[in-house]
């Protein structure tokens, strides 16, 4: 376990778990096929048609992004406690993608703002990135964070139209620890779900043609892409401490949890369209599930990240 390490320093500093106890608990991937099961006080907050997104255990509750469909795609960032109990906690957030930073801070992808904003506990925000090459972005999807603080999103059209403005391409980016961004793929239409691998030496993006490529990492700058998985409309990624990569599949209304060669081991099913996942709970071992107008979850034997 020793090369993976800085990943489960990462890991464990999110889910409030010692290193240690993290990599000690790893436990067994799943295999098979599995149902998850609605969490009940999770209900809609709105009368229009929406998704809740971007997933994200902090401490001791689950956070999620929660939108609508109607002009401007109107978000707000809920929290699910340990106790059960559901609250707002910043409305008007303009958010989708949600991350959690080394330092606990939540790292939001803004399709209102355009950016990818940090969030301290207060509620102010922060701009960790919000232009290339002098354009603000489309519309910030989803995130992925190394341990020293660089990172990745992806920018798709999908809520472009939530604010003016925009790129000429749907692009995949790294922001730097020094505030560089650069455009690591412009080629890919609606680039969505991102992830990286444990030992951050690969970068899984999936998009809207249906298959996760691997983007080889060498000296913090991601080469090349090769397939990894073919999926069926993709969308948020998460990886257990096994190195497995669970995919949402959205409209056929499952994870699917695929090795690090890219084959299949599990199909966790759910009775809606889903959007992202995460791991949470007191142990870092339940898998939440995000999706329309609810969330699932699934109590495994594994334990993995945190969004």
């Amino acid at each position: 376990m020793q090369r993976h390490i800085p990943a489960l320093i990462a890991i464990a500093a999110a889910t409030m778990l010692p290193v240690t106890a993290f990599a000690a608990a790893c436990g067994k991937a799943p295999s098979g096929e599995l149902t998850a099961q609605r969490i009940a006080a999770v209900t809609p907050t709105r009368n229009e048609p929406g998704l809740y997104e971007g997933p994200v255990w902090i401490g001791d509750a689950l956070y999620f992004s929660d939108f609508a469909f109607s002009q401007g795609f109107p978000s707000r960032i809920r929290k699910l406690a340990a106790d059960g109990s559901v609250s707002t906690v910043t409305d008007d957030s303009g958010s989708n993608g949600l991350a959690v930073d080394a330092a606990g801070k939540l790292i939001v992808a803004s399709h209102k703002d355009k950016a990818v904003l940090r969030q301290s506990s207060d509620g102010k925000r922060t701009v960790i990135a919000q232009r290339y090459e002098g354009n603000v972005f489309n519309s910030p999807n989803d995130i992925a964070l190394t341990t020293d603080g660089t990172l990745y999103f992806t920018d798709p059209d999908y809520q472009k139209t939530a604010a003016p403005g925009g790129q000429p391409v749907t692009g995949i980016y790294r922001v730097g620890t020094d505030g560089k961004v650069t455009l690591v793929d412009g080629t890919r239409h609606n680039p969505n779900g991102i992830a990286l691998s444990l030992k951050e030496d690969i970068l899984y993006v999936n998009a809207s043609d249906d298959e996760v490529r691997a983007y080889p990492i060498k000296n913090g700058v991601p080469q090349s892409a090769r397939h990894f998985a073919r999926i069926e409309g993709g969308d948020g990624m998460t990886l257990d401490c096994h190195g497995n990569l669970y995919v949402t599949e959205h409209g056929a209304r499952r994870v699917r949890v695929f090795d690090p060669q890219g084959e299949v081991l599990a199909t966790i099913r759910v009775d809606a369209n889903v959007t992202n996942v995460a791991f949470g709970g007191k142990e870092g071992k339940t898998l939440y599930i995000t999706g329309a107008g609810a969330v699932w979850q699934l109590p495994l034997d594994v334990t993995g990240r945190p969004y």
